[in-house]
């Protein structure tokens, strides 16, 4: 027996919001159609006794437009490839981390988190997108959350305030110098700024001078942090030949040459 559900005549189905690859499949269904006629015959091996016959009339014509429509999809629609493995980290002489709670520590001149932990990113030549998301950086007990944060070149970060006192966040590095000044706890506009300098911006409080925090500007879309045992994964990336990085410190960035392909997983470890 075959079951079959009757979704077409359900209102509640049509009001769904078609997700991307739904949109996506509708999209390429549609113009597989226009280069096949669909028939329909009775067949007795069917399971409703009707069968479906395709004739196909492609010219390479229509291929060609096929290829076309392929290359033109975004990247994120056919990456397949992942790279997992595990970063060897500095040892850490701090307490286990509860809720996720990080510090930023100088020690010779070097800004690392602490306990360690290393960004992992495909260097590459990547479109930009149009827009990013907002990410923050909160002030709350008078530390940076998260100490360090990595965001793509162009991303804008709102520094909201949630101390009952003033903070006033600046930076003097290469890859971003600013100051937003004394904001109370509800100052609206969140104060922010955008990021559109590849490097490491060094944060700091002109209020509170222990105060330190880290975003790593990347000029590409992928990237993770890993976990304090140094593991991470990085999923839906392109095929291709590119190098994987690891950023642990300010002084430390190892790399790798990689070779992905799509529907593999290759596994990397920066010793």
């Amino acid at each position: 027996m075959y079951a079959t559900t009757r979704r077409e005549h359900d209102p509640a189905f049509f009001a769904r919001p078609l997700s991307s690859n739904a949109i996506l499949f509708s999209f390429l269904f549609e113009g597989f159609s226009r280069n096949y006629r669909i028939s329909i015959r009775r067949r007795a091996t069917s399971p409703n006794d009707v069968g479906y016959h395709l004739i196909p009339i492609i010219t390479m014509r229509r291929l060609t437009g096929f290829s076309t429509l392929l290359a033109l999809l975004p990247i994120s629609v056919l990456a397949q490839a992942t790279v997992e493995g595990r970063v060897e980290l500095p040892k850490s002489h701090s307490a286990p981390v509860q809720a996720k709670r990080y510090e930023i520590v100088t020690k010779g001149g070097v800004l690392s988190t602490q306990p360690p932990l290393a960004v992992v990113y495909l260097d590459g030549a990547f479109p930009r997108p149009a827009s990013l998301p907002v990410k923050q950086v909160t002030q709350k007990d008078l530390t940076f959350i998260p100490a360090l944060l990595p965001v793509r070149v162009g991303t804008n970060v709102e520094f909201p305030n949630l101390d009952d006192t003033y903070h006033n966040i600046f930076s003097y590095s290469p890859a971003k110098r600013f100051d937003l000044g004394r904001y109370r706890p509800d100052e609206r506009p969140i104060p922010s700024e955008v990021f559109d300098t590849p490097g490491l911006v060094t944060l700091r409080c002109d209020i509170h001078e222990h105060m330190r925090g880290l975003i790593l500007v990347l000029d590409t879309p992928y990237f993770v942090m890993t976990d304090t045992d140094g593991r991470f994964r990085l999923r839906g990336l392109p095929s291709g030949h590119y190098t994987l990085k690891a950023w642990i410190n300010s002084k430390t960035t190892r790399e790798q040459s990689v070779e992905l392909k799509n529907g593999e997983t290759l596994h990397v470890d920066f010793p």
